[in-house]
């Protein structure tokens, strides 16, 4: 995996890291490889079941593409593999973390909108500056689904930063915490998240994704579908028997 993006695992949390700080992270070519090869590796480490993306450094989780190294290439319309979208162009089934300090600018916002939480220091800015280079956002899309649409409809037109408050305050970031504490605290969220069953939280990922959008009616018969296996699977009576027993859980996955 390029140096570019760093990848590590620890009581079972993977941790992957745009290593990129001169640059401020900015996405050329070796980044966005190392991304594809960094969820990829995440997808089937058995060793992890949740994902932190970070940056190094803490003026700039992501400033976006590299757009000296897009003008020499003369892009045009990005091809759908330019770079992994989650859920889009690459199927990552378990839970995923944005850890976000600095700036979080076009394609920044990009790589923590497609994460399923984000954990934001207070100096964290948010911003969709498309607008100001001439380039497009149609990956924005999904934000529809996020935030009131004249908020995003704002974003979009003035290419304008917001607060990591001002996130929070409209829904797309989860926590706000002093910049020293945004690895921490997302790692605390981590936890959480691997204390519960793997098979709730993966179908608690692809509900969400099945019911946006769609009426009550289809988003339910949607849920039942996915939560089916659940219901039948060996957690699901783990979980009480733990209970009775006064111990904690032994997960299987299945």
């Amino acid at each position: 995996m390029p140096n570019e993006v760093l990848y590590e695992v620890a009581n079972q949390v993977a941790v992957i890291t745009l290593n990129r700080p001169e640059k401020r992270n900015a996405l050329n070519a070796a980044t966005r490889q190392g991304l594809w090869d960094a969820w990829r590796r995440f997808q089937v480490d058995e060793t992890a079941r949740v994902a932190i993306l970070t940056g190094t450094g803490d003026k700039a989780f992501c400033a976006g593409a590299d757009l000296s190294e897009m003008s020499d290439d003369r892009r045009g319309v990005p091809p759908s593999d330019f770079m992994p979208d989650l859920g889009r162009n690459i199927e990552i089934t378990k839970p995923t973390i944005a850890a976000v300090r600095g700036v979080a600018y076009a394609g920044g916002w990009r790589l923590a909108q497609m994460c399923d939480l984000c954990v934001a220091g207070v100096s964290a800015r948010f911003a969709i500056t498309e607008v100001l280079v001439g380039r497009g956002m149609a990956w924005a899309a999904p934000m529809v689904h996020m935030m009131p649409p004249r908020v995003f409809l704002e974003l979009m037109l003035t290419g304008q930063p917001i607060s990591a408050q001002r996130a929070y305050e409209v829904g797309f970031v989860n926590r706000v915490v002093d910049d020293a504490a945004v690895m921490t605290e997302s790692h605390v969220l981590a936890q959480s998240i691997v204390a519960g069953a793997p098979m709730v939280g993966a179908a608690a990922k692809k509900m969400v994704q099945a019911a946006t959008g769609v009426s009550v009616d289809a988003g339910l018969r949607a849920a039942d579908a996915i939560f089916k296996p659940v219901y039948n699977g060996h957690d699901a009576k783990e979980g009480p028997l733990a209970f009775k027993e006064k111990r904690k859980p032994n997960w299987r996955g299945n």
